[in-house]
């Protein structure tokens, strides 16, 4: 939306007028007046775009026309800079360039002044535009941030899914309205209790709630109830008064006189006090969509000793905790339909109960998984195919293939996208620029979350908060969108870190489509296609599964990439079709900021044209095979990211000491490609590293050299993450005073030199420098490669610690790691390689009350563990893998009571034997009959890998 591209430039604007103004000299006027013009569009934009959806084509046209001259002016700004900005040069040379680049550059002022003189023009006209849609559209230039102005029809498609849902005998909800009904009649009788189902749109949670709201037993227990839509344009008192009137004719009472003219104090005092005076009562509320809204009515709410209920469903997260937080509160994440559910409603909705014919079975398997389990959208979808010939399967092919087009039209998916449009409408801009950003993904991609928020933060939509740095503030952005249930989160690093991401198929086809319109991004697979007529800002480039098509495309002119920002690949794609976009891309985009060539494995080397890109700040050259950097990377003065993880560059030249912006440098390289447990190389760094203030990320330095470059990691006090290869035995104590000063430091990974396994040992356990209490308090996460003589004492004071790995470490017997580890409070993951000789582990009550995942690998000498009851009473996986001398299971293993995963890979053929033939009826299998999936995974005889579950019928 232009709403969101107009902030979005207005602050580039002006960072550009507080940091380069002086450049521009007498312009500096005309650039203020446009930016003052656009800043008055703004607040009319925010609204008018509320009405886009249904505005007349003269409404589209302008707020097209807004974002295209913020754009343009953002870009004549860019390139002013990139020609002015340069350090001057020096010495005979340099005064001879001088007067040459005056004579140039005078005529590029000019060009430039004629240039926002133009830009000037077209605002002053879309300005007059502006007064004349103000009347036109009855919409104040001082609107608010909110969406009050949207129109009535998101109201009533919001309550729309309801009554969609309800259209068909819906499947699936038998046990979640029981488990709900329960949660409400059951507990503390003597205080408020607030149930809330979160979940993302569609998926049927108001359905859910009327049924638990309208079941018998739950009309019996409850006397008093009431029914609230809340929404996200709701009218505050008239809400009150719904609810007023709704209890006093439950309660069969007379409803107080002269309610509408009351204040929304007055209003709540006579809800609270029928309330205190009623039976026990049970009120939904319905579609909320802010926590100030539940801060607000809770004080209407009394806590009387009736057991009062209430109920309420969001798609917010932060809605549901907020409501949960004072109360005896209990959350219901609903989730989607599985398969077998999704597959019955399809078939009922389609077929009348019938099975699906054969022929059709296929294609309806691919639509039904692009529904991904939303009761919503496999009705929506069933009612359209439900006008398709069965006998045609080329007419469910053409809807199987043109969902996206469904989506932009009025039909039967028109509901789907606007129910998916509500929570897109109602992010702020800065949001809604990042959500439309991951379009850069294809379909079914697993999204690494890092690589995300780091294209967020290079691609200016992150803001800088105080007290935070711009990636805690990037994640906080994600996090809000995970809250929102737009985006899901598929596997995690440790606690509070997400790894992988995904989008939902459909919610991806809504924010393509929104993409599309705003010129966000440019999708390409190779494949023959028309490129688009505007200006391309953003490009992705996607791995294609035909290569066929890709040569015709090379041999059709390459699309002109004058105003291109961005360039990212995706996946590995056609090696030519890279090379040739990027030979055309360095030659021709002067604006270029992100180049992100991840996974690229035929990139071999850094195109020079590259160093020649001023505004460049975020180069990722990560999984390719680039082997070396050019002394010119010192050109890119405004480099903020540069990764260079999994190549084969193994030292960096002393021009990377220019790059006083880099805030993330990431060389390092895999020891063993097959397998991670080894560690990594990392780069040998020119001897005063130091001098990079701003690094935040640094990873992974390789400190062979001696201590020189450990002092140098000491300077740089900004680091939130530090990778260290080849550390010295003698200077251990060196980096334990360097440590000392990184008190921000949240990822510490240490490796010691040495050839294969015989690694130096790591002696880190230096009291006289690491006693201080706030030594490494700011730690989550410590990784360590190589033998540790004894555990660093330092370890057994990290509170905030949250994951540790520790491979190869080979403590003896009376160095048991447990020891130092079982009291850290926030510890959640382990990951135990090699990191132990005794015989035997044993995890002791009240030890590791908050580990949620345990990983112990390649313990040669291992024969029996013991878990004590009351220890590790939040386990939920625990991964056993090629310890040969263990026999059997875990005594004690039964005390795991929310063990859900137990993984046995590469055991030996006696424990396996065992945990294969339990009987019934046998001491053994009670012990481990509660955990719900156990895995085992081994070698076959011809070296394939093979993975098996054990029992489905014990999952839970």
């Amino acid at each position: 939306m232009a709403e969101t591209v107009l902030s979005f430039v207005l602050r580039q604007l002006s960072t550009f007028l507080r940091e380069e103004g002086r450049l521009l000299g007498g312009l500096q006027q005309e650039v203020q007046f446009i930016m003052d013009e656009l800043e008055q569009m703004r607040a009319f934009l925010r609204e008018a775009e509320a009405k886009e959806e249904d505005a007349q084509p003269t409404l589209q046209q302008w707020i097209k026309q807004v974002r295209d001259a913020a754009y343009d002016t953002e870009d004549i700004l860019d390139e002013f800079v990139a020609r002015f900005a340069r350090h001057p040069a020096t010495g005979f040379y340099g005064s001879v360039r001088r007067i040459f680049s005056s004579i140039k550059n005078l005529r590029a002022r000019h060009r430039v002044a004629s240039e926002i003189q133009g830009i000037k023009s077209r605002i002053k006209s879309i300005s007059e535009a502006h007064q004349r849609y103000q009347s036109e559209y009855g919409i104040s230039a001082q609107a608010s941030n909110s969406l009050s102005a949207v129109n009535n029809t998101t109201w009533r498609y919001s309550r729309d899914d309801a009554l969609l849902v309800e259209e068909a005998k819906l499947v699936g909800i038998d046990q979640p309205k029981k488990h709900l009904i329960s949660q409400l009649l059951q507990g503390d009788d003597y205080q408020l209790k607030v149930v809330s189902v979160v979940g993302m749109g569609g998926l049927g949670k108001t359905t859910l709630v009327k049924k638990v709201h309208e079941d018998p037993e739950v009309r019996r227990h409850f006397p008093v109830r009431a029914w609230v839509t809340v929404s996200q344009t709701c009218d505050f008192q008239y809400l009150l008064k719904d609810l007023i009137l709704q209890l006093h004719k439950d309660g069969k009472k007379p409803v107080p006189q002269l309610i509408d003219s009351m204040t929304t104090t007055e209003l709540k005092e006579i809800i609270k006090y029928f309330l205190q005076q009623a039976e026990r009562y049970a009120i939904v509320f319905d579609d909320v969509w802010d926590v100030e809204f539940w801060n607000t009515i809770k004080f209407a709410l009394p806590e009387s000793s009736h057991g009062n209920r209430v109920m309420l469903t969001t798609r917010k997260a932060d809605v549901a905790s907020a409501s949960c937080t004072e109360s005896l509160g209990y959350i219901y994440r609903m989730e989607p339909l599985s398969f077998e559910d999704s597959w019955i409603l399809f078939c009922n909705k389609i077929f009348k109960g019938n099975s699906c014919p054969g022929h059709l079975m296929d294609v309806a398997k691919v639509i039904l998984g692009k529904c991904e389990g939303l009761p919503l959208a496999i009705l929506a979808i069933s009612g359209l195919l439900a006008l398709k010939d069965v006998n045609r399967t080329e007419e469910w092919e053409m809807v199987r293939r043109s969902l996206g087009g469904e989506l932009e039209g009025t039909g039967k998916l028109d509901r789907v996208k606007r129910i998916l449009f509500l929570s897109y409408n109602d992010l702020p801009w800065h949001l809604k620029a990042c959500l439309l950003y991951t379009s850069i993904y294809p379909e079914d991609h697993k999204i690494d979350c890092y690589r995300l928020v780091n294209l967020w933060i290079a691609e200016r939509f992150v803001e800088g908060r105080e007290g935070m740095s711009i990636e805690d503030v990037a994640w906080n952005y994600l996090s809000e969108l995970v809250n929102r249930s737009l985006i899901q989160v598929s596997k995690v690093f440790y606690e509070g870190i997400p790894q992988r991401c995904r989008i939902h198929d459909l919610l991806r086809e809504v924010i393509l489509l929104k993409s599309r319109e705003q010129n966000m991004v440019t999708a390409t697979t190779g494949q023959p296609m028309t490129w688009p007529s505007e200006k391309v800002r953003r490009l992705a480039v996607h791995s294609s599964s035909s290569s066929n098509n890709t040569q015709h495309h090379h041999q059709r002119r390459i699309y002109c990439f004058d105003h291109l920002r961005s360039f990212v690949t995706v996946g590995s794609t056609d090696p030519l079709l890279s090379k040739t976009l990027l030979s055309e891309i360095s030659r021709s985009s002067k604006l270029l900021k992100v180049l992100d060539l991840d996974g690229q494995e035929t990139q071999e080397e850094i195109p020079n044209e590259i160093f020649k890109m001023f505004h460049l700040k975020h180069l990722d050259l990560c999984d390719t095979r680039v082997e070396r950097v050019p002394k010119a990377i010192g050109k890119l003065q405004h480099l903020e990211f540069l990764d260079l993880g999994n190549t084969r560059v193994r030292e960096l030249p002393v021009e990377i000491l220019k790059l006083q912006k880099l805030r993330v440098l990431r060389v390092y390289q895999q020891v063993d490609s097959s397998d991670d447990d080894y560690g990594y190389h990392g780069f040998k760094a020119p001897s005063n590293m130091g001098g990079l203030l701003a690094l935040e990320v640094l990873d992974s330095i390789d400190a062979s050299s001696g201590s020189t470059i450990i002092k140098e990691i000491g300077k740089l006090t900004q680091l939130r993450e530090l990778g260290i290869t080849k550390l010295r035995r003698e200077d251990g104590k060196e980096l334990c005073s360097s440590l000392a000063n990184l008190t921000s430091l949240r990822e510490l990974s240490v490796d010691s030199i040495g050839k294969d396994d015989d690694h130096e040992i790591i002696d880190l356990n230096h009291p006289s420098l690491s006693s201080s209490s706030s030594f490494l308090q700011s730690l989550r996460l410590l990784i360590m490669y190589g033998p540790l003589e004894k555990m660093p004492q330092w370890v057994a004071h990290l509170h905030g610690l949250v994951r540790i790995d520790m491979n190869w470490s080979r403590l003896r017997v009376e160095e048991d790691p447990l020891e130092s580890l079982q009291h850290l409070p926030n510890l959640g993951r382990i990951n135990f390689c090699g990191s132990y000789q005794g015989e035997g582990l044993c995890f002791k009550a009240g030890g590791f009350l908050n580990l949620k995942w345990m990983h112990l690998k390649r313990m040669e000498g291992l024969r029996w563990m013991r878990v004590e009851e009351g220890a590790l009473p939040r386990l939920h996986e625990l991964i056993l893998e090629q310890l040969p001398l263990l026999d059997e299971l875990p005594l004690g293993i039964q005390h795991l009571s929310h063990l859900q995963e137990l993984s046995l890979y590469e055991m030996s053929s006696e424990m396996i034997e065992k945990v294969e033939n339990q009987k019934e009826e046998s001491e053994d299998y009670t012990r481990i009959a509660r955990i719900p999936e156990i895995v085992i995974g081994c070698y076959t005889d011809d070296g394939e890998w093979t993975v098996r579950q054990l029992w489905e019928k014990k999952k839970t």
